[in-house]
């Protein structure tokens, strides 16, 4: 079982090391660069970045849902609703 084991790691080494220096390396390079050069074209933004901008448009939100209702405030005291007419006989 020894024997098999340190077969097993040498030709596991063997082939580490012959894929690091050989063609493969290079195309794993190049692929890398591919996809970081396709991902900075898409224009994203990073988990950080999306959710303080998410807490920006709720404390927006919150802020425009108080200003409409002081709104609506305003307008009613501005305009009082016309009191009914008495009926008198």
């Amino acid at each position: 079982m020894k024997l098999n084991q340190n077969l097993i790691e040498d030709i596991s080494n063997r082939l580490a090391q012959t894929l690091q220096g050989g063609p493969i390396k290079d195309m794993e390079s190049n692929l890398r660069a591919l996809i970081a050069s396709l991902l900075q074209k898409l224009d994203l933004v990073t988990r950080e970045e999306f959710d303080v901008q998410q807490q920006v448009l709720l404390r927006t939100r919150e802020q425009l849902a108080t200003l409409e209702t002081r709104i609506v405030e305003l307008e009613r005291l501005a305009n009082p609703a016309p009191s009914s007419p008495s009926v008198t006989d």
